[in-house]
C-alpha cells in the first residue's frame, strides 16, 4: 500500500468535501501533491489533513483566507512569536464586536419599522415599504417616513 491518502479519504478525515480541498489548493492554502508517474492518484500526507483542519477551523472563527494565509506563514516561521498571532486574533475580535454592534443597530431599525407597520391593507399603506423607498432615495407620495424611525424604539 502506498503512503498517503487519496483526496476523498483526506477530505473525510479533515471533515470537508473534496471540492473544499481543491478550493484550498487553488487559494494556495494547501499544496497539491505531485501526480505520480503513470496512472496513479495523488496522495495527501497526514500533515495536509492537519493543515486543512487548521484552515477550516480558522474560517469557522471568522478569519478571511488572506488572514489564514498570514497565520499559516506565522505557523511555518520558527522565529514567529505568539504575540503576532494574539494581535491577529485581537483584531478579529474587534471586527466581530463591530459587526455585532452593526447587527444590533439593524435589529433596532427593523423593530421600529415593524412597530409602525399596520400589518394589513395594500402596499400603498405599508410604512415599511415607504421607509425603504425613502431610504433608497426614491419618493413616495403615500406617506413620509415616521419621525420616530430615526429615534428611540417604540415602547409597548
Amino acid at each position: 500500500m502506498r503512503a498517503g491518502l487519496s483526496i476523498g479519504r483526506a477530505a473525510r478525515e479533515a471533515g470537508v468535501g473534496v471540492e473544499t480541498i481543491r478550493f484550498y489548493e487553488r487559494q494556495s492554502l494547501v499544496q497539491q501533491p505531485p501526480k505520480p508517474d503513470g496512472a496513479g492518484v495523488r496522495r495527501y500526507p497526514a500533515i495536509a489533513v492537519e493543515r486543512i483542519r487548521f484552515v477550516r477551523e480558522a474560517q469557522e472563527l471568522g478569519f478571511s483566507l488572506r488572514e489564514i494565509k498570514e497565520l499559516l506563514a506565522l505557523r511555518a516561521d520558527p522565529a514567529a512569536d505568539c504575540a503576532e498571532v494574539r494581535e491577529q486574533a485581537t483584531a478579529k475580535l474587534d471586527e466581530v464586536h463591530r459587526k455585532i454592534s452593526r447587527l444590533q443597530e439593524i435589529g433596532t431599525a427593523l423593530e421600529r419599522l415593524i412597530a409602525t407597520c399596520p400589518g394589513r391593507g395594500g402596499l400603498q399603506a405599508c410604512s415599511i415599504m415607504d421607509a425603504l423607498t425613502l431610504r433608497s432615495g426614491g419618493h413616495s407620495e403615500a406617506s413620509k417616513t415616521p419621525a420616530h424611525l430615526d429615534s428611540k424604539p417604540a415602547k409597548g
